[in-house]
Order: structure tokens, then C-alpha cells, then sequence
């Protein structure tokens, strides 16, 4: 049975992994280009420079530059006011860098990849896999230095290259069954789980190696520290899920920033995999959905001529969480207990077609009447006269919901920006390889929120939101946050991350105040990466 610091030790582990998982193909994709051995000889460049000197896109330069800085590898020097950006060396800068060529293995087996099936252990990227394993029980030939600050690069390092390892076959086998209660409470021989018992074999003994089966006469046990990663296995989803996008690096920084945008009608995403996305979100955000839980049940407890007429899902995805809330107020509220009366008017709104035909299936099956609507969340006028016409309800007399979307919406540029914004932000932001201002960034925020204001202030906005940090915070706390992994997903992927008090700042401005009795962060300190709020007018 673990501790309670062993388990704070494990955690930090996972947090280690995620960073690597998003800075070894980060990193290697500029030592590649020489952009780091310039950065060294010069010790401080401006992003213009950079980006000139190497023919890069701004956008994704600055995103990855952002990354190293987030691992102590470089300093970010931001002046939003001038909307100056530069980098310099730090202490640790060409230590690490000498290193970086060892990340080179995991970065070319991710490449390989693309070429199988995502879902199975094919035996030729096995085989890689296999020489990567024993290169690194080998710590790829390091000899550890002893001097402490060394030492410390050299096994962050090396926590990078496990991080590409372990994620996408702990993704994996989560997503394919291995941890299942059978298998995680019993001994299990390599044949009861695999076709290729052989090569799945040397997976589990890598796994022994790190400490998380025991072996006996080729019969496997997890141990307390394989448990625990077992059961958080989904925490590992969402980032893994980007590794599409990671192997595109050199053409998203110094190519056509596009080519991950070209898709065709009815084409899947070449930046993600959405299903291992949804299945990492759906593990990853159990917490959070207990706190919405408690703030639903304090609102439909309401007396009745107080409540909202029913819930407005944007970005609804499968309905599961708009089949949630439902059986929360049915079960649990006042108003389940008078729905022939006053019945709850229900509404999954989603940007994707595919979405809208799997929410749709899903409240049939369980018998939940439901609207299911096409929806962009930067049009909420449309939307709203959408349900005026059509189903003579108002978007502002329904609670609007939403988890982890607002920084997703479709980029626009402002149509107002305003002259004397000056960004307390420290994020980078990109929209097809351009980089955005961060002052920028803060006024779309202002107007996106500005549309849906007239709609949400009475009953209000319930938003679950995720959040950047900066770089200067993550570096002095490696291995308590992943922000390092958001900030490159999102960055890579266009996505708009702002930290917590921007994002309630930006709000407030608009004239949309959270209510203090229903806020959270995750962690509750300045790592805030994840807030929940209720915000009214």
C-alpha cells in the first residue's frame, strides 16, 4: 500500500512524462534546425530574429521556444505592451542541449508509427521499441554526473524519453483492456492478453524494470506502484492523443502550417485522435464533474419560478454529460421531483455532425427527451433565434454549460481591439502558424464573451475552463503540473489558454462576475491550470 508521499512521488512521475512527451519531439525539431546551437552562440534572440534567420512561422516558433522555457532551458523575455518577444540562455541551457540528440529514437519511432494501426502493437515499431527499451534500462550510455545541477538535467532527460515510452503503451493498453479488474487483481501470463505474447513479454519486463510488475516463471503481478499508474492510465489520453500533430513539428514550425488543417469532408483529424482524446478527457475530468454536480443541485433546488427553464450543452460531444446533469436533477432536486410540471428543457449543441448523431443515439437509449442542434459557440445569436423559431424557447432562460471550450472557439480576429490593452499573459498563441499578440488574444476573449453576455447573465454561464501558467512558474516546479503539456498542445493546435485571472478579469470586464460561492481551482494555488465558475451578470 502506497503512502501518501510515495503516491505525491508517482504523481510528480506522471507529470514528468507528460513534459516529455511534448518537448522531445519540441526540442529535437530545433536542435535539428540548429535554431539551439544559434541560440547558444548569440545567448539572446528576438522571435523576429529567429524567425527570419531560420524562415520559420512565427506562431509555432514562439510555441516551441515557450515549451523549452517551460522546462528551465531558456528565459522568456515578454513585453506585451511593445509585443516584443525574445529568449536567452539559462544555466541549464547547454548541458541540456547537449542532449537533446538522445531524443532522437522516440521522436523517429513516433514518426514510424503513423504507418500502423494506433490501437495495436504492430512487431516492426515493436522492434524499435525493443532497442529503445534496452538503450534506456542502459541510461543510453550516460554515466550520472555527480555534481547535483548536471545530474538533474541528465535524469530530466531521461524522465523526457520514458515519458515518449510510457505514455502511448500505457494509452494503449488502457484503451485495449489491460487494466481490467481481472488483470490488475490477478497473476496473468503474456498469452492471455496478446497474440504476439513474445513481444508483449518484453513490454511487461520493461514495465518490471521500472518497477511496476513483479515476475514469476513468466507470470505477472502489478505492484502498488503499477496500480497506480494503471488506474490513471486516462491521464496520460489527452496528451498522447496529440502525437499526430508532434510528428508534423518540422512542417508546422519551418513548412506549411496547414498541413494539418487540409482535411476533406467527413475526412478524421490529422492533428488528433479524437477517440483516445475523448477517452483521456472522460477519466481526466470525473473530478471537476463532481463540483458541477453540487452547484446543478443548488440551482434546481431552487424554488421553481427561480430556476432556468432547462440546460443548453455546448460542444455537447457524446450527450454524456448532458445525460449527467439530467439524472443529477432528476434524482436529487426539487425539480426532478416536479417534472411532469415543469418539464426540463434539454439542448446538446455541437460544431461536429458526427457528435450530434452519437448524442442523439445516446439520449434515446436513455430516454431522454432532448433537442440536439448544429451549433458554433462564437455565433450565440444564431443559436438563439435557432430556438426562437423553431422550439419558441429563450437561449437566456436556459443555464448554458460548457467544459473545456471557450479557449477551442474558432479564431476571429477582434473587430475592436482595444488601444489600451496591455496582456498580463505570458502564453503563446498562434492561428495558422501567425503568432497572435497576447493582447490580442485578450480582446477576442472580451468579444467572444461579449456575444453570449446578454444570454447567460440572468441564469448564468457554468464553465469548466482550462488554464496556461508561465513558463518562469512551471520551470521552478518540474514535475507538479502539466502545464508544460497543455501550453504545447493547445499552442501547436491553435488553441487559446489563458491564465485563470485573465480569463475572470476578461469576464468581469464584460460584466459577467463569478460567484464566490461556486468557484474552484484546480490545484487551489498559483499551478491553477483547471477553474469552474458560475458567472452572471
Amino acid at each position: 500500500m502506497l503512502n501518501k508521499a510515495e503516491k505525491a512521488t508517482l504523481r510528480s512521475e506522471i507529470f514528468q512524462h507528460l513534459d516529455g512527451i511534448v518537448t522531445c519531439p519540441t526540442a529535437y525539431t530545433l536542435y535539428e534546425k540548429g535554431v539551439l546551437k544559434y541560440l547558444l552562440e548569440k545567448e539572446k534572440a528576438s522571435l523576429k530574429e529567429l524567425t527570419k534567420a531560420f524562415n520559420a512561422n512565427e506562431g509555432y516558433l514562439n510555441v516551441a521556444l515557450h515549451v523549452l522555457s517551460a522546462q528551465g532551458w531558456l528565459n522568456q523575455h515578454l513585453d506585451n505592451e511593445k509585443d516584443e518577444i525574445s529568449y536567452s540562455i539559462t544555466s541549464s541551457s547547454s548541458k541540456a542541449f547537449e542532449l537533446i540528440a538522445l531524443y532522437e529514437d522516440v521522436v523517429e519511432l513516433n514518426k514510424f508509427s503513423a504507418n500502423f494501426h494506433p490501437r495495436k502493437f504492430a512487431v516492426e515499431p515493436f522492434r524499435k521499441l525493443e532497442r529503445i527499451f534496452e538503450k534506456y534500462k542502459n541510461l543510453y550510455g550516460l554515466e550520472l554526473s555527480e555534481d547535483e545541477t548536471e545530474r538533474n538535467i541528465q535524469e530530466q532527460v531521461l524522465k523526457h524519453i520514458e515519458g515518449m515510452i510510457v505514455g502511448p503503451t500505457i494509452v494503449m493498453l488502457g484503451m485495449t483492456g489491460m487494466f481490467h479488474k481481472y488483470f490488475m487483481e490477478a497473476s496473468f501470463r503474456p498469452d492471455e492478453f496478446h497474440k504476439e505474447p513474445d513481444s508483449f513479454k518484453k513490454i511487461l519486463d520493461f514495465f518490471s524494470h521500472l518497477g511496476w510488475f513483479t515476475s514469476k516463471n513468466e507470470t505477472y503481478r502489478f505492484t502498488d506502484k503499477g496500480l497506480f499508474f494503471a488506474r490513471r492510465a486516462s491521464a496520460y489520453g489527452v496528451t498522447v492523443s496529440y502525437l499526430l500533430m508532434f510528428r508534423h513539428l518540422e512542417d508546422l514550425i519551418f513548412g506549411n502550417p496547414n498541413t494539418l488543417r487540409e482535411t476533406k469532408v467527413g475526412e478524421a483529424e490529422k492533428h488528433v485522435d479524437r477517440e483516445m482524446n475523448v477517452w483521456g478527457s472522460g477519466g481526466a475530468h470525473s473530478t471537476y464533474f463532481k463540483i458541477v454536480d453540487q452547484i446543478i443541485i443548488d440551482i434546481f433546488n431552487r424554488p421553481i419560478d427561480e430556476q432556468p427553464r432547462g440546460i443548453l450543452d455546448m460542444g455537447c460531444g457524446n450527450g454524456a454529460f448532458l445525460q449527467h446533469l439530467f439524472e443529477v436533477i432528476e434524482r436529487k432536486t426539487i425539480r426532478g421531483e416536479h417534472l411532469e410540471e415543469y418539464p426540463l428543457f434539454l439542448v446538446g449543441v455541437d460544431y461536429n455532425e458526427a457528435a450530434l448523431k452519437v448524442t442523439r443515439s445516446n439520449l434515446i437509449k436513455a430516454d431522454i427527451w432532448a433537442k440536439v442542434l448544429w451549433g458554433d459557440i462564437g455565433k450565440p445569436d444564431v443559436l438563439a433565434g435557432t430556438l426562437k423559431e423553431d422550439y419558441n424557447i429563450d437561449l437566456k432562460n436556459l443555464l448554458n454549460v460548457r467544459t473545456f471550450l471557450d479557449h477551442n472557439r474558432i479564431w476571429e480576429t477582434p473587430s475592436n481591439p482595444k488601444q489600451d490593452r496591455i496582456s498580463h499573459s505570458s502564453g503563446a498563441f498562434a492561428h495558422r502558424g501567425e503568432r497572435i499578440p497576447n493582447n490580442l488574444v485578450e480582446d477576442s476573449l472580451f468579444e467572444h464573451l461579449q456575444k453570449w453576455q446578454p444570454y447567460v447573465e440572468q441564469f448564468g454561464l457554468l464553465v469548466i475552463e482550462l488554464h496556461t501558467i508561465s513558463p518562469t512558474l512551471i520551470a521552478k516546479n518540474i514535475g507538479r503540473t502539466a502545464a508544460t503539456a497543455y501550453n504545447a498542445t493547445h499552442g501547436f493546435s491553435d488553441q487559446y489558454i489563458l491564465e485563470v485571472e485573465q480569463f475572470l478579469n476578461i469576464a468581469k470586464e464584460v460584466g459577467l462576475s463569478p460567484d464566490p460561492q461556486f468557484q474552484r481551482k484546480f490545484p487551489n494555488s498559483e499551478l491553477s491550470t483547471v477553474s469552474i465558475n458560475l458567472l452572471k451578470g
